[in-house]
């Protein structure tokens, strides 16, 4: 059975029907249960699973979609905020391993032709598994995309790092984002042999 943001995210286009079959397995952390305005770092429960959302810098907080006025496409409820104007890192750790790890992002950009490029780097206990990048695919005013990473049952992650990674090719920008709806699928238990 799908998740309502699953499916929110299946009708606008940020999540490939491909990944459709994954959705029974997913656990969603989409930040409506966590309190408005608290600074990060922030603790979540979903799914049998425990995040550790922080942040680097001066950091993020928890604040509804829509306080700017607007909300991004595929926001709702509550989501991750930046504090300032200045660069910062999103930090993830999760409670059990997994192999699949997907976030909601809005880039302060207004009105570009191109988008940032966003980068999500996993690691299994503080060493490197691998990276991911992508662009918003319909670049504008706070456009929303879907920032994925995938790795096998045999070299599963347990924590990520979400960063700004380099600027789009316009002028009215910043380099802060907004995220919702983490979507992660916990790692199988290892095969046994014998």
């Amino acid at each position: 059975m799908y998740h309502a943001a699953a499916k929110a995210l299946l009708s606008i286009g940020l999540v490939c029907p491909v990944q459709a079959g994954a959705f029974a397995q997913t656990v969603l952390f989409d930040f409506d249960t966590a309190p408005a305005r608290a600074p990060l770092p922030i603790t979540l429960s979903a799914g049998g699973i425990t995040a550790v959302f922080s942040g680097t810098g001066q950091g993020f907080s928890i604040q509804p979609a829509n306080t700017m006025g607007f909300t991004p496409a595929g926001f709702a409820g509550n989501c991750i905020y930046p504090s300032s104007i200045s660069a910062a890192d999103l930090l993830a750790s999760f409670s059990t391993n997994l192999t699949d790890f997907s976030i909601l992002y809005a880039p302060q950009e207004l009105g570009c032709d191109s988008s940032a490029t966003m980068r999500v780097t996993a690691y299994l206990n503080g060493v490197w598994v691998g990276t991911a990048t992508t662009n918003a695919s319909q670049p504008g005013t706070w456009p929303s995309e879907i920032l994925a990473f995938h790795s096998s049952r045999s070299q599963p992650f347990n924590s990520v790092v979400v960063h700004y990674d380099a600027r789009p090719a316009c002028t009215d920008y910043g380099m802060i984002f907004m995220a919702d709806n983490v979507l992660v699928t916990p790692a199988p238990p290892p095969l046994r042999v014998g």
